[in-house]
């Protein structure tokens, strides 16, 4: 018989007739109580590694089902927990906000206590100009609030500026930091006059502001004494904390002397101030 004679038998009918095979074998030997001898051998040579290779790939289906389950588990319990750690930040972050504007107001409170003798009302900051220092802002009170021009802006235990122009519903704020302010002001202590003189230049650079004109016949006035507005001012009420003196040094006239300031109003954090809403004329 050459090979185009042979008969090609498909495998699945290989595996059928193995398979009806082995049934046979096993009612047979059900059947007669048989055992050992051939069938026991053809036994251990055929149905045990079937059994073993059944059993092996149905524990590694059950073992891969298990672990999918577990990892699709996994997946969704890491889910959950990320979402509530997210949502405790953001509790944790509001919480924060919270306490911190309670800490300003509370700051606000206390400063309004001592200046008690001037009537305040609080403003929030909504805009500033385009530095990074407050040295102008614009606050949500306006004339319809009862803001009126040249009224004394306060903060941090100090002097933060005074109101230039007015809306409805919102004021503009020139500080004392600004290239443009000049306040009369004077020494707490010996009550010796000076100006103080806003330098943003100097603000950027070191932190304070300049004044000039100082006359410390004296001697008296030292680095760290406090700086107040005068009673001589135009615009500002008299007493209201500016800062401390820095350095000060002799002018070239001699009679006067010039040096830096401190501001005690921390300018380049600034949320809410309070607005002194009586005007230096009514107390001319």
């Amino acid at each position: 018989m050459n090979k185009k004679d042979r008969i090609n038998i498909p495998g699945y009918v290989v595996l059928l007739f193995l398979t009806l095979l082995c049934i046979v074998i096993l009612f047979f030997s059900y059947a007669t109580d048989f055992a050992g001898g051939p069938l026991q051998t053809l036994a251990d040579y055929v149905f045990l590694p079937m059994q073993q290779g059944l059993t092996a790939a149905g524990s590694g289906i059950s073992h891969g089902i298990a672990e999918r389950t577990e990892k699709e588990k996994l997946i969704e319990q890491n889910k959950k927990l990320e979402e509530r750690v997210t949502e405790l930040e953001s509790r944790l972050t509001n919480t924060q906000l919270r306490e911190n504007e309670l800490d300003r107001l509370q700051d606000l409170l206390d400063l309004s206590h001592d200046y008690d003798k001037y009537k305040t009302t609080g403003a929030r900051i909504i805009a500033k100009g385009t530095s990074n220092w407050f040295s102008t802002f614009t606050i949500n009170k306006g004339s319809a609030d009862g803001i009126r021009r040249d009224m004394n802006v306060i903060a941090d235990n100090g002097l933060v500026g005074v109101v230039v122009s007015t809306g409805r519903h919102f004021a503009n704020v020139r500080s004392i930091i600004d290239d443009d302010s000049n306040v009369s002001a004077q020494i707490a202590d010996t009550e010796d006059q000076l100006i103080v003189s806003g330098s943003l230049k100097d603000m950027q650079q070191s932190g304070m502001i300049t004044f000039n004109g100082l006359r410390d016949e004296k001697g008296k006035v030292r680095s760290g004494d406090a700086v107040v507005t005068s009673n001589v001012s135009s615009k500002y009420l008299p007493g209201i904390l500016i800062g401390y003196i820095g350095d000060k040094d002799d002018s070239s006239d001699g009679l006067t002397s010039h040096g830096t300031i401190t501001p005690v109003a921390d300018f380049t954090h600034l949320s809410e101030v309070l607005v002194i809403t009586q005007l230096k004329e009514a107390h001319s």
